[in-house]
């Protein structure tokens, strides 16, 4: 055997690989530093922890180590979803030789730092409202840590299996996965108390993601290598496998780091959200008094809510009668639950609307208010966006001026400032919990990508035809509010480009690959049901 060939199962003798840069050893500082960037995050976590909890009345163990372990257990999450996910921006350019492998590893695990240190957190809370609506509302409770534990817990076993096995599947539909588990079960076990039934528009969304994401991956990198092979037909080392360890050529170097940068930077930017969004979630259920509301907004800010309350209330509802807090509240909820719109419940949201700007606005300053408030407040909020949301998706709003809509508008705006807010630790922490993750464990599924779905050493003009398709359907995605997978995309488009290229398919390996993706869904949903349902007898 050559000595730049390396070792290869049964299934590959034919055609060895020539390049060992997928081999190239981590460089003997990285340990060190890895060790020292976890050690100086726990430090730092624990600062702002505590000064955020010095203003509050002090937890009991019980809750500290509640805290603890769930803070854990969600940035394992994130970890694990870093290493997992790396493939999805380094195998290309790692099999195509752009980048030795500790170096692009390293310069993913950066760019989805800063990808999540830019990320707005919109993704972070629209996370959290899939889970139904009475655990979000209830999150301090048995069934609320239950919930939460629930998830992470099965996300990350289901992870780390199919990373143990070398199989890239999708940490956002394990997570989703995760999520409808715990709705479905919440919803077996307290049917008859009008919980929350499943969202069937997010199923069907899931459901069209994993049917349509390996078909737009295939394809489009398929008819993309085709052209790069009319276009470039007389460069031919670009649709030959690597000789050794040799880099492409510059043009199609550069393009290759740059895709890898961009689907790192997306990566982070958004799957960096879903941790925020669950830690969120956990600080506010354990610790609500310091981190329900946004403490950080000013009194101006505090008195322009009280005045749009109140002009918004009119705006939806003219010459609306009071209704109890209590009567509102349970209207509004029944509503999110059932989506059924009733005579109601828009009396109902410009009721509880106009009295929300009457309680913060009697406080002055939200640090004042008392830590039951606090929450109660919360929750009606909650509740006041997110019937806003439906009936305005479901074209359910009165009709109103442009100068009515434009009071709603900033409404809702002041509402999401007061919610939708993440601490600057915590996002520290997820950045850094993703970026390390990205550069630890990410060798299996990288082979898996870059050696065992074709049956051919992966070629320059594949590397950078599928990264491109990759980056192009992350950002028409976002753009469009399309939940489709990078992971299904990449994988797909390198299948795309082997049959373009006449390479060949290793069709065991696409087979497990399909199976993995298919059972994603109902293998999550089953794991975090009946971990929900365990955890409700330890609560």
């Amino acid at each position: 055997m050559n000595s730049n060939q390396i070792p290869l199962d049964s299934a590959h003798q034919s055609t060895p690989k020539k390049s060992t840069n997928v081999h190239v050893p981590t460089p003997k500082f990285f340990m060190p530093v890895f060790l020292t960037l976890i050690i100086s995050t726990l430090i730092y976590i624990g600062f702002q922890l505590s000064a955020d909890l010095s203003h509050v009345p002090a937890l009991s163990l019980y809750s500290v180590i509640l805290l603890a372990t769930a803070l854990f257990i969600a940035l394992g999450f994130e970890f694990v979803n870093g290493f997992h996910d790396t493939a999805n921006a380094v195998a290309t350019v790692i099999y195509t030789n752009a980048l030795s492998a500790p170096v692009a590893v390293m310069w993913a695990g950066f760019c989805n730092f800063l990808g999540v240190m830019v990320a707005s957190g919109a993704v972070a809370y629209g996370i959290i409202a899939l889970l139904p609506v009475e655990l979000i509302m209830n999150v301090g409770s048995g069934a609320g840590f239950a919930m939460v534990f629930a998830m992470l817990i099965a996300a990350i076993l289901w992870n780390l299996g199919t990373w143990f096995l070398g199989i890239p599947a999708s940490s956002s539909h394990t997570l989703i996965g995760s999520i409808l588990g715990v709705g479905i079960m919440n919803y077996i076990l307290n049917a008859g108390a009008g919980a929350s039934g499943v969202d069937m528009e997010q199923v069907m969304k899931v459901g069209k993601a994993l049917l349509f994401s390996p078909l737009i991956g295939f394809a489009f990198a398929a008819v993309l290598f085709l052209l790069v092979k009319k276009i470039f037909k007389r460069q031919l080392e670009l649709f030959q496998p690597p000789e050794g360890n040799k880099p492409p050529p510059p043009l199609i170097r550069a393009i290759l780091i740059f895709t890898c940068t961009g689907v790192s930077f997306a990566h982070g930017s958004n799957d960096g959200q879903k941790g925020m969004g669950l830690i969120m979630l956990i600080l506010i259920g354990i610790v609500p008094l310091a981190y329900s509301l946004n403490k950080e907004l000013d009194n101006q800010h505090i008195q322009s809510f009280q005045q749009l309350s109140t002009q918004t209330a009119s705006a939806i509802y003219a010459n609306y009668t009071d209704i109890p807090d209590a009567q509102a509240r349970e209207v509004i909820t029944k509503y999110i639950q059932t989506k059924e719109i009733t005579p109601e419940v828009v009396p109902a949201l410009a009721s509880l609307t106009d009295h929300l700007g009457e309680r913060v606005g009697q406080y002055g300053d939200l640090k004042n208010i008392p830590e039951a408030e606090v929450a109660a407040l919360r929750n009606d909020m909650y509740l006041s966006t997110t019937s806003f949301k439906r009936l305005d998706k479901a074209e359910a709003l009165p009709a109103m001026s442009k100068e009515q809509e434009k009071v709603v508008d900033d409404y809702r705006d002041h509402l999401d400032s007061f919610l939708q807010y993440i601490p600057t630790w915590v996002k520290v922490a997820v950045a850094l919990a993703l970026g390390l993750g990205t550069m630890v464990g990410w060798k299996r599924i990288v082979v898996t990508v870059g050696e065992r779905i074709g049956k051919q050493h992966m070629t320059y003009g594949q590397g950078m035809s599928a990264e491109l398709v990759a980056m192009s359907t992350i950002a028409a995605a976002d753009g469009f509010g399309m939940p489709v997978s990078t992971t299904h995309v990449l994988n797909s488009a390198v299948a795309g480009t082997m049959v373009a290229n006449k390479s060949g398919l290793n069709f065991q390996m696409v087979k497990t690959i399909l199976s993995a993706w298919i059972f994603t869904l109902p293998a999550t949903i089953c794991l975090s049901g009946g971990l929900f349902w365990l955890f409700l007898k330890v609560f």
